[in-house]
């Protein structure tokens, strides 16, 4: 049986939180106490975090412990605060830790990320939220949930509000569930990057400028994600103004983008409920629509094998944001009543000078019920058209991914 390690490291402190919190506020200083528990911990330990709100001003920080487990009381009773934090900018970073388990607990206002995790095998979030108070802010840290270069990673029952980047993050990671969860009112609500093996199943995302994004970036440590499943979301009114940082890539993702992939290969979307969206309920791209060079010889900038079927799409009649140029685009070619999926038309055989057949255009789209736009931008919209032929689906989805 695993170890437990009590939340504080002498008897009378657990005594005077028990009789009064605001004395025990007064006299303990919890990061302290906790950070040296996890110093501390050993393999197999389970650290308990009582109920209540606790002020914090450094990050706690946990590292090479295996089979720990950190665990407060529910994530609406144990919350970890760090408005006004002074040192470091996570609010809790678990590195080189396998099969680690964080569960049931908050943390609000860190001035960074609020949960980063790195270089972790089997990783699992459960029931734990993340959030940044007030309106969103560009000055709110960029991810809420950010395991990144991890492998077997489970998030489930989450939930994660105001990020300026993303929400709930996934990025160069393998074996990858995020299901369950709700993320609202970030840029990104969830994103999975340069990531393999992802199933994103039976989440809601609303009220964010993007509610689901499928990304592969140039310059990073892992080239390429692919084989990812987004299915059975409901992903709803993500029409929230962009509020990221400019420079950041998801400044680019314009309000009004219910699921975008970008350049990510190996791609099934069906099953999902998707309204709402004033610009796009798909949007299906390439990197050159970013118009930001490509320094990395190993980076393939066009998306591969993506398909778009049988979901529940609807979209009222509304301007596209204008904002970005392909929402001006759309403005300007079908004003309020664009076609609720869009493909950028850009293919390998149009960067390469040929026509590239249809058979290479890499994207399928059917049983959705509503129209698709082929804005056909590698050849400078000459064959811009709603509803072109030649992107039936035919035959079965992706097999089942994901680590558990």
């Amino acid at each position: 049986m695993p170890a437990e390690l009590s939340p504080f490291t002498w008897p009378i402190a657990a005594l005077l939180l028990a009789v009064s919190p605001v004395l025990a506020k007064a006299q303990i200083d919890y990061a302290d106490t906790w950070q040296l528990a996890l110093i501390e911990a050993e393999d197999g330990d389970t650290l308990r975090l009582p109920a209540g709100t606790f002020q914090l001003t450094e990050s706690l920080l946990v590292d090479g412990i295996d089979d720990l487990v950190i665990m407060g009381a529910g994530r609406d009773q144990t919350i970890l605060q760090f408005s006004g934090q002074q040192a470091c900018a996570e609010g809790l970073k678990v590195t080189n830790c396998d099969r680690a388990t964080l569960r049931d607990f908050a943390i609000f206002d860190t001035a960074g990320d609020a949960i980063k995790t790195q270089s972790c095998k089997g990783i699992s979030f459960i029931n734990v939220e993340t959030s940044w108070s007030g309106a969103p802010e560009e000055s709110n840290g960029s991810y809420g949930l950010y395991p990144v270069q991890c492998s077997d990673v489970l998030i489930d029952g989450c939930r994660a509000r105001g990020a300026s980047d993303a929400g709930i993050y996934v990025g160069q990671s393998d074996k990858v569930i995020v299901r369950n969860c709700h993320a609202i009112e970030n840029v990104a609500g969830i994103e999975i990057e340069n990531t393999t093996d992802a199933d994103v199943y039976d989440n809601l995302a609303e009220g964010n400028t993007g509610g689901i994004l499928v990304f592969d970036l140039p310059g990073l440590v892992k080239k390429a994600g692919g084989h990812v499943r987004i299915h059975d979301n409901r992903v709803h009114a993500n029409n929230l103004d962009n509020f990221a940082p400019k420079g950041n890539i998801v400044a680019q993702v314009p309000a009004g983008t219910g699921v975008m992939v970008l350049a990510t290969s190996d791609v099934d979307i069906y099953g999902n409920d998707i309204t709402a969206h004033r610009t796009a309920s798909v949007a299906v791209v390439s990197y050159y629509v970013t118009e930001l060079p490509i320094a990395d010889a190993e980076y393939a900038p066009i998306p591969r094998d993506v398909r778009v079927r049988d979901n529940r799409i609807e979209r009222d009649r509304a301007w596209p944001s204008t904002k970005h140029q392909v929402g001006k685009l759309l403005a300007l070619k079908f004003r309020r009543n664009p076609p609720p999926i869009i493909y950028d038309g850009i293919t390998q055989g149009i960067i390469d000078g040929g026509g590239a057949p249809v058979g290479t255009w890499g994207l399928c789209v059917s049983g959705n019920g509503v129209d698709m736009a082929n804005l056909d931008l590698g050849r400078g919209r000459k064959h811009l058209e709603r509803n072109p032929r030649g992107f039936e689906c035919v035959g079965e989805g992706l097999t089942k991914m994901g680590g558990r």
